[in-house]
């Protein structure tokens, strides 16, 4: 028992799952703020724009609610193609943005990438400048031994 403890203990301490779960975390509240972005702005624009009509509103009433005496004894039966639409388009937009911070991220880094290749270029003479060098050191030892 005290050595799976331990490994455990060592597996927490890792950078890695610190940064994973920092990650988790971020990622789930970035997934309510987009859930909200698509909730309370874009399904209503949506709406707007077809009419009024509510996707969440989309159902197919597989069997009926049964009801006696005013009263609901039995929920009716749907398919909810609705909330399945409005959880594909949160889904893609939620895609999106990562899609656009990882390429947003890639492009910084290509950025500061060309900027510091120079520099190491500049420190590191290439094999033919070397070569050149040591050819032209020879020739002008040769010319003082003659």
């Amino acid at each position: 028992m005290g050595s799976f403890v331990k490994d455990f203990r060592d597996f927490i301490n890792q950078g890695n799952v610190v940064d994973m779960a920092v990650g988790v975390i971020i990622g789930g509240a970035f997934g309510k703020i987009v859930s909200s972005l698509v909730t309370d702005v874009i399904m209503p624009l949506i709406g707007a724009i077809t009419g009024g009509i509510s996707f969440s509103d989309i159902k197919y009433e597989l069997t009926p609610a049964i009801v006696e005496n005013g009263q609901v004894i039995q929920e009716a039966n749907t398919l909810n193609i609705g909330t399945f639409i409005d959880t594909i388009i949160n889904f893609l937009i939620i895609a999106l943005c990562i899609f656009t911070v990882i390429r947003l991220l890639q492009r910084s880094k290509e950025r500061f990438a060309k900027d510091e290749a120079p520099a190491e270029e500049a420190l590191a003479p290439s094999t033919e400048d070397l070569l050149t060098e040591i050819r032209d050191l020879l020739k002008a030892d040769q010319g003082k031994k003659v």
